[in-house]
């Protein structure tokens, strides 16, 4: 069974928000559509949920139609459960009623929640209601209501983006405990690159419309089609040179093309991640440390060439560099991706 997208477009206006979107989703794993504001990933879950028609292509669960330009069925008549920012949680029910609240079978209502609340790690909540409840707990009592009627889909809408960063982490581990415990197909927008690391089996990322990349989350790591992908994921940072006679010749030196993932030649675009450089101390150098911050385990030194380009490297804390530090940087084998 899975969820599938066939060229969807949509227009607001004159504004072209998706332009023939085409992916698809699969049951008991997490997909994750990432990207920045305005580029399309939530208009293409309020397509999926039917909170509005679809006015190009068409939406398939298990090969049958579930939507497309002639038909398209309000949200209650889908097989999908919703959790957005907002929890819009019922605040005149208790946390037993709101997650009972779309169960069908009412006789099975009490033995439901009482394993969803056990798989949210909220047992003894019942009789609590919504505003004694953190932000968080919150979130966890949305994502059981969600999954109480057992959906085959369920659409997520950046529900962490309110949620401090301390918690944010421990959240995302529980739901997605859940997410693939259920068995449902599960999808998640959210335009934070670490979370779609941390969450997803499956990212599809876009920009402006259009589906940039898309495949494993571990694929768009180590194999990104973009300098934008590979900027997106592990903070990498472009850095203009020329593969010259077995060398990359750089405002911050000659490095050996044995740093290339791939084989390349002439000009071209190469990112290199923070925590992909070694540095060493070099007088002769022209390239020097102008700042230092700590990072917790590690510190970020900031690098600058004669040009004024600047590199950010990451490395163990106690390496004994200072600020006006000259050195020479160097990536380490197989870690620089490139671009033309």
């Amino acid at each position: 069974m899975t969820l599938s997208f066939h060229n969807i477009f949509h227009n607001y206006g004159r504004d072209k928000v998706l332009r023939e979107v085409s992916f698809s989703a699969a049951p008991g794993e997490v997909t994750c559509l990432l990207g920045p504001s305005g580029c399309g990933k939530s208009t293409l879950l309020r397509l999926a949920a039917g909170m509005m028609p679809l006015q190009g292509g068409r939406i398939e669960l298990d090969g049958v139609i579930l939507a497309d330009e002639k038909r398209s069925p309000p949200p209650e008549q889908r097989p999908i459960g919703l959790v957005f920012q907002e929890n819009a949680l019922f605040p005149h029910m208790t946390i037993a009623k709101n997650i009972a609240f779309g169960v069908r079978d009412k006789q099975s209502a009490p033995s439901r929640v009482a394993s969803l609340l056990k798989q949210v790690d909220l047992e003894g909540f019942e009789a609590r209601y919504p505003h004694t409840l953190s932000g968080g707990q919150q979130q966890r009592v949305a994502l059981a209501r969600a999954l109480a009627p057992s959906p085959k889909v369920l659409l997520l809408d950046e529900p962490y983006a309110s949620i401090d960063s301390q918690l944010r982490r421990s959240l995302r581990e529980s739901a997605r405990k859940s997410l693939v415990e259920s068995g449902a197909i599960s999808i998640l927008v959210t335009h934070d690159p670490q979370e779609a690391l941390e969450m997803a089996d499956h990212i599809v990322v876009l920009d402006q419309g259009e589906i940039v990349q898309a495949g494993r989350a571990t694929t768009l790591y180590d194999q990104p089609a973009s300098t934008y992908i590979a900027q997106l994921f592990g903070d990498g940072q472009n850095i203009i040179g020329q593969v010259t006679e077995g060398k990359i010749m750089t405002d911050f030196g000659n490095w050996s093309i044995s740093c290339l993932v791939s084989e390349f030649s002439g000009k071209g675009i190469f990112v290199v991640r923070p925590d992909s450089l070694d540095i060493s101390g070099n007088e002769n150098s022209l390239v020097k440390i102008v700042d230092i911050r700590s990072a917790g385990p590690t510190d970020i030194l900031v690098m600058s060439a004669p040009s004024e380009e600047r590199l950010r490297v990451m490395q163990p804390r106690g390496h004994g560099f200072s600020r006006g530090s000259l050195v020479s940087v160097m990536p380490k084998p197989e870690s620089v991706f490139a671009f033309s």
